[in-house]
């Protein structure tokens, strides 16, 4: 036989042997370990207490982040996340002409863009101006007025709460009807259902109160509209100003992925009908939503952490339960050692009972934390966002908490002299 051969498979030989001798003595460790936990069920329960709690509090934590980060996210999506608005931010004009001249938008630049950028689905153009509105009772108020379109309500996502939003019919037709605030509404007539119908003046002209209207998300005064604000038909507030000048123009785009290039679309129609040095800026709320998503995430991370404190609590209850244990069970060491237990063996015992503890417990913790979300799943009409990232991580920390604070308990058993132990009383 070729001795080359005959060495290779008796090196193969031992090689399986001795995999399998230590596949036996991992079976055994952890036998030794269920029956050491068997022999003590109460401080084995007290012990894993801790990693239940840590567990359940990481997954809880991050259930609570992500539910208050959809929370945030849909609130500023109904704003309108596919609306880009443009506004007229200066330049045009030069020398003397700064004094009287501003290249304003105007009801054109409107048709132009939407002739041109097939992708927007409703616009409006905002025409702002301020009146003294008497309120009755010799108390007068400037008040802020709008001439907008009929599908600046969709545009802008406003909720109509009494009567109408004013239509096409009233915008062609040059009828003199408004939309009003809440509190307008309220200061002037009382309550919302007492102003519909009712008229008041603007300079002097009578309109009549159509629709009591909000904003969808209270914005904190972030927006042209105000308290007490007036929506007119734009048409007649071209009447009433005299002026075509246009403050603002607000586009909704069909999806929001095709704002970015909607955005350069528009800008680059409207300043191809101004003077080029005339500036324009367009705004959506892509930035604003990647801001708070990030922000968001950023709380998450560091409630996590917050919470991991939890876990370390509990790996230092583990790591003194278990030098207690270590303690109590020295003539059994110094026995083991005896019979021929090796420095690895006994290490190995006490960091498996260390993270078997750690791992129970934080089984037991993701029960706890997935139960809650779960239960308000099942019982309400809440959708609570559950994230099978923080099971993973909760599980991942509990073993390595058990890999860390276990250590220190089973090095110390396995640094034991022998002949110690056993005279140890």
């Amino acid at each position: 036989m070729n001795p080359a051969v005959d060495h290779a498979r008796r090196q193969s030989f031992q090689e399986t042997l001795l995999s399998a001798r230590r596949t036996m003595l991992l079976s055994e460790i952890l036998r030794l370990a269920v029956d050491s936990f068997a022999a003590n069920k109460l401080r084995f329960a007290l012990t894993a207490l801790g990693m239940v709690i840590g567990t359940a509090s990481v997954i809880l934590v991050v259930t609570i982040g992500l539910t208050g980060r959809e929370f945030i996210l849909n609130e500023i999506q109904k704003i309108g996340t596919n609306q880009v608005e443009v506004e007229y931010s200066g330049g045009g004009a030069i020398g003397a002409e700064k004094v009287q001249y501003n290249d304003f938008l105007t009801n054109e630049d409107e048709k132009a863009v939407l002739a041109a950028v097939p992708s927007i689905v409703a616009s409006s153009p905002v025409l702002e101006s301020h009146d003294r509105i008497s309120f009755g009772g010799g108390v007068v108020k400037d008040t802020l007025i709008l001439g907008v379109s009929p599908q600046y309500k969709d545009v802008r996502n406003l909720i109509v709460l009494g009567g109408r939003f004013f239509d096409e019919q009233d915008e062609s037709a040059h009828v003199k009807c408004a939309d009003v605030t809440v509190p307008f509404a309220r200061e002037m007539f009382g309550s919302e259902d007492a102003a519909i119908g009712k008229e008041f003046s603007i300079q002097g002209i009578p309109f009549t109160i159509v629709g009591i209207f909000k904003e969808s998300v209270d914005t904190f005064g972030q927006t042209e509209i105000a308290d007490q604000t007036i929506l007119i038909p734009f048409s007649v507030a071209r009447y009433v100003t005299g002026t075509d000048n246009v403050k603002q123009i607000y586009f909704s785009i069909r999806s929001m992925a095709e704002v970015p290039d909607a955005s350069r679309e528009i800008l680059r129609v409207i300043q191809s009908r101004h003077k080029p040095s005339s500036v324009y800026k367009a705004f959506d709320l892509r930035e604003l939503l990647s801001t708070a998503d990030r922000i968001s995430m950023a709380l998450i991370a560091v409630l996590v952490t917050v919470a991991a404190v939890t876990l370390a609590v509990g790996g230092v209850g583990i790591m003194n339960i278990m030098l207690a244990n270590v303690r109590s069970r020295i003539r059994e060491i110094g026995i083991r050692k005896a019979l021929g237990a090796t420095y690895r063996e006994i290490k190995l015992q006490f960091l498996a009972e260390a993270i078997i503890i750690s791992l129970a417990g934080g089984l037991v913790g993701c029960f706890v934390g997935l139960a809650v979300p779960f239960s308000i799943r099942l019982f309400s009409d809440y959708s609570l966002p559950i994230s099978t990232w923080s099971v993973v991580i909760a599980l991942a920390a509990a073993t390595l908490v058990g890999v860390v604070f276990g250590t220190v308990p089973a090095t110390r058993a396995a640094q034991m002299d022998p002949v110690e132990s056993l005279k140890y009383e």
